[in-house]
């Protein structure tokens, strides 16, 4: 049945409630069921540190609902020891209805395994709300030090950009782990182009869930001469649109012109009234800091250079520099 635009728009919005009830109930059950672990939790924690039970009472227990109810899944010695462990990870904490419970049991349990301080896991527990991970995207993360890079990265995004974007601290590093692409030994920068793009789901999922994609070699024409952005995204929060243009080698000061440059004409030509202005990003395989410094030091437009590595960084050297880092910034405090 061939349908009319305006009636195919109905029908899209149609289906659009049901994919709303159905997230609905399924957060529903989501909350109860982080609800009924928090309670049971509370409860054994209790047990326990009044010295009413021993810990063996904890495996009578789990024998328990198994041999009574063995319908009920998960509540094995290992699962009521993780519900203890999650009440006493968070119970300090006033947010117990409003915070915990949107995300799922599987991505807390990742979370408490995974993290070493209460600051990382606040950290995954804020960052899986807000960018609605499963659970293979947060262990990906997790796995990947993201907490450590963004740490380490936070103080280095440039005034210009943070005068023009606040929030943009929150938003852009100085260096990003792109191990999911599949370049030969010797790569040009259209290689780097095209596996980005054939890759564009993990490459936001590293850059972040409000990056939408544009497009690649975007073209703006500048009188008489064309001209092609790289990859060109829009991001949501900053409501901005954010140019990337990639570089298969070491930082140079001279890519900062032709940044430039593209930014002035999506500002002129591309931006949107209520737009804000626009971001540029130099992802570039190496840089030097001092150069980069000194590069960004007079440059007016929102520009930012960050690197790109091909293989994960081992997390204990990342671990490392963040306590070096924590260390050197307690040294200057003093």
């Amino acid at each position: 049945m061939k349908l009319s635009k305006n009636i195919n728009r109905q029908f899209i919005e149609v289906v659009s409630m049901i994919k709303q009830a159905r997230y609905a109930a399924v957060k529903s059950v989501n909350a109860e069921q982080i609800k009924l672990y928090w309670q049971i939790g509370e409860y054994i924690s209790n047990k326990l540190e009044s010295a009413q039970w021993g810990e063996g009472v904890v495996d009578g227990l789990a024998e328990y609902i198994q041999t009574t109810n063995p319908e009920f899944k998960g509540f094995t010695r290992r699962g009521l020891y993780r519900m203890r462990q999650f009440y006493e990870a968070y119970r300090q904490k006033q947010f117990v209805s409003a915070v915990l419970t949107q995300i799922s049991w599987t991505n807390h349990l990742l979370i408490l395994s995974k993290t070493k301080t209460k600051e990382e896991r606040g950290f995954y527990l804020a960052l899986s709300i807000k960018e609605r991970y499963a659970s293979r995207e947060l262990e990906r993360q997790i796995d990947s030090g993201y907490y450590e890079r963004v740490m380490l990265s936070k103080k280095k995004v440039p005034l210009l950009v943070t005068h023009k974007h606040p929030q943009a601290v929150d938003v852009f590093r100085d260096s990003y782990v792109l191990d999911f692409l599949s370049l030969p030994k010797a790569y040009s920068e259209k290689d780097l182009q095209q596996s980005i793009v054939a890759n564009l789901k993990d490459f936001i999922l590293e850059f972040g869930r409000d990056f939408t994609f544009v497009g690649q070699e975007y073209r703006i024409q500048v009188g008489n001469h064309d001209y092609f952005i790289d990859l060109l995204f829009f991001h949501r929060q900053l409501r901005c649109l954010v140019m990337v243009e990639l570089k298969i080698n070491e930082f140079k000061p001279e890519y900062l012109g032709k940044l430039n440059f593209y930014l002035e004409a999506l500002d002129r030509d591309i931006k949107k009234p209520d737009e804000n202005p626009s971001v540029g990003i130099i992802l570039c395989k190496s840089k030097d800091d001092e150069v980069v410094e000194y590069a960004l030091s007079r440059n007016l437009s929102p520009a930012l250079v960050a690197e790109y590595k091909t293989q994960l960084i081992p997390k204990k050297l990342l671990e490392k520099k963040l306590h070096e880092y924590a260390l050197l910034a307690h040294e200057k405090e003093k």
